[in-house]
């Protein structure tokens, strides 16, 4: 692919990751909303429902995101990444016009299935970028993420104040669009030597293990990445219920200090990824990153005002290079007819954290040290959880790279 094919290509890659991402903001605000309206105005009932379509659209990109990631081994990414964008704009059409919860929950589980989209891009950029380009393009696609949760809940927030339905055909036009512009200018990254036979013993969660076994490094990363996502998003999943409680914050403080978690992502992805993983290497940039954030959960914890939370931000920050380093390390240790396989392996592992996170880190943590039958009042205590999942997921790495030199043949 020629050198300003291969940039509109990631550029189209990474609007597609931001359309999904801004999708998914978009909604945020206002799908609560909608189940309590179909709940007939209970909380608690509404409360209910909505963590199970929540865990349902985590439980669908686990299951799909293998197959999604093996057909496009067989098939080539655009295909694959064109049905999706469709299918994701269709899906938004149908939960606006939804006349019921079940017809609701429907299309949350299409939205997961659609959603695993996100493993084919993770595949085109790792097929279209040069080594030493990886560990930055993974990072642009951080600042993608940013930008979406950036921009998404505050627009989701603007048209459901119109029209509590609004923002899903806003959703749908923006990804109806997108597809219609990759239908005409996206080229494959995937050439058909590189091609592998599609396996349904392959296509599965559990049959995905089998491909990143294939790879000892990127195996290795596998636990950690675990690791580091129980954490992350235990801290997603747990942050409003642990600002409010602690320092009172309300809705709209807890949006703006989001914006900052969001601005602070796109400026370390967008302008410190590819310098310091320059200077110091992808292996010492994971090692540094997660160093820096397991400080940061504990700095979480520890604050008992809440100003001090917003320096916190800004300096936890800095550990998301740890992300894009890792992405390239394994994009570098891995044959191009098994990416796909590779990323949707990993993405399901991802998704099966956002069904273990809620449970452990707000009903239990969280729930546990605020309520009166703990033996220690500890508000922190989800953090400080949080932080020795990372020094754990370190002690992972740590070993990994002892036993897998930087040298070695294959190993990046």
């Amino acid at each position: 692919m020629a050198k300003q094919g291969r940039k509109a290509a990631i550029g189209f890659i990474l609007v597609t990751v931001f359309i999904d991402v801004l999708g998914i903001g978009i909604i945020i605000p206002i799908l609560p909303e909608l189940v309590r309206e179909f709940a007939g105005g209970d909380s608690t009932t509404a409360a209910r429902y909505y963590g199970v379509i929540a865990a349902a659209y985590a439980l669908m990109q686990f299951v799909f995101a293998p197959l999604m990631g093996a057909l496009s081994d067989r098939f080539g990414r655009r295909p694959v990444i064109l049905a999706s964008m469709f299918g994701l704009g269709v899906d938004y059409v149908v939960m606006g016009l939804a006349p019921s919860l079940g017809w609701l929950f429907a299309g949350r589980l299409f939205a997961g299935l659609m959603g695993a989209s996100y493993t084919t891009a993770n595949a085109y950029i790792a097929d279209v970028s040069k080594p030493e380009d990886r560990a930055r393009n993974f990072g642009f696609i951080g600042v993608a993420f940013g930008l979406g949760f950036i921009f998404g809940p505050a627009l989701g927030g603007l048209l459901g104040g119109v029209w509590l339905r609004l923002p899903f055909f806003v959703a749908a036009g923006l990804a109806l669009v997108n597809w219609l512009y990759g239908f005409f200018v996206l080229p494959e990254s995937l050439a058909p030597e590189n091609r592998d036979v599609f396996r349904w013993r392959r296509a599965n969660p559990l049959g995905s293990l089998s491909v990143l076994r294939a790879y000892p490094l990127v195996s290795g990363l596998a636990l950690a990445f675990v690791l580091i996502y129980i954490a992350q998003r235990g801290l997603e999943t747990v942050w409003v219920l642990y600002t409010g409680y602690r320092f009172g914050w309300n809705e709209q403080t807890n949006g703006l200090t989001l914006a900052l978690v969001g601005l602070m992502a796109v400026i370390v992805h967008g302008t410190l990824v590819k310098p310091l993983i320059g200077r110091f290497g992808e292996r010492r940039a994971v090692i540094g990153g997660l160093m820096v954030s397991a400080v940061t959960f504990v700095l979480y914890g520890l604050a008992w005002q809440g100003w001090m939370m917003m320096p916190v931000i800004v300096f936890g920050a800095i550990g998301g290079v740890a992300g894009p380093a890792i992405q390239g390390l394994v994009a570098g240790s891995v044959r191009a007819k098994d990416q796909g396989k590779v990323q949707g392996g990993l993405t399901s592992l991802m998704s099966l954290t956002a069904i273990i996170s809620p449970l452990v880190f707000t009903a239990g943590m969280f729930g546990y040290f605020t309520s009166d039958r703990a033996i220690v009042h500890l508000p922190g205590a989800p953090f400080f959880l949080g932080s020795v999942l990372l020094l754990a997921a370190l002690v992972v790495i740590f070993r990994v790279f002892r036993r897998i030199p930087e040298t070695a043949k294959g190993a990046e």
